[in-house]
């Protein structure tokens, strides 16, 4: 693994670190391939129930690194294009929960990064902001559809039209952010968060990401697909594990099978 992404495992709870702190984990091409990769290794591991993602040196994520953008034409671009994408596509596609712990800036593709995420913690002192007209773009890293699910179309709009620095206590407000912790415990209330995730029965929980990932739907497909899905699940030893350890007051033990 390069050392622009670090790893490492808390129990069953995969932390993935982005880790150029000298650019404030601002996102090259080369960050970009690596955490794809780091998070589809995760997402293929069966002794990794969840993960959590975040920036080294205080700050999660200050954007793409511009230091490395140039006008080119499309065909040049779109190869970077896809990288980036290829990393939503890698939370959002992968069975396993994926939780952001925001410290410091999560602006640009960072904050496009975070909100990509199952569930977002950031400390009361972070900030957010879109701003990518900044540069003169529009936007990637799946903001056009993470950004109006979680404040609407109407806030989003105003977001993306009119940058600004959201601050957390605003951002939580809005529904950016799920949870607030004090400067320097994002991590810590992160990994509390995805150890009891973790702890959940894995096919449910990969059935839950797969359901909401599909969201806005036709409502009358949604009754047909929970059919399917709870007829899967019904037979399952996790299910059967669930409904003993209710019946025998005990905490069920989950295998994902």
């Amino acid at each position: 693994m390069s050392p622009c992404v670090l790893t490492v495992d808390r129990g069953a709870v995969r932390v993935v670190t982005l880790n150029r702190p000298d650019k404030r984990n601002a996102i090259d091409l080369e960050l970009r391939v690596v955490l794809a990769e780091a998070i589809e290794t995760a997402m293929t591991d069966p002794a990794v129930r969840a993960l959590v993602l975040t920036g080294s040196g205080g700050t999660f994520c200050s954007g793409g690194d511009i230091s490395t953008m140039k006008r080119q034409p499309s065909d040049q671009t779109i190869p970077r294009a896809e990288a980036a994408q290829r990393v939503i596509k890698a939370i959002w596609g992968g069975p396993k929960p994926v939780i952001a712990a925001v410290e410091g800036f999560a602006f640009g593709a960072g904050a496009a990064l975070a909100l990509a995420c199952d569930r977002v913690i950031a400390t009361t002192d972070s900030t957010f902001s879109t701003t990518f007209t900044g540069v003169g773009l529009a936007g990637d890293m799946g903001v056009f559809a993470s950004l109006p699910a979680r404040v609407g179309p109407a806030v989003a709009r105003q977001l993306m039209l009119l940058p600004r620095r959201v601050p957390a206590a605003e951002a939580y407000e809005l529904g950016l952010v799920d949870r607030l912790a004090e400067p320097g415990e994002a991590l810590i209330d992160a990994l509390a968060d995805a150890t009891s995730i973790a702890e959940g029965p894995p096919l449910a929980l990969a059935e839950i990401k797969a359901m909401l990932g599909d969201w806005p739907c036709d409502p009358w497909q949604v009754l047909d697909r929970e059919v399917d899905v709870q007829a899967r699940l019904f037979d399952t030893a996790d299910f059967e594990e669930g409904v003993t350890a209710f019946r025998e007051r005990r905490t069920p033990h989950f295998r994902g099978y």
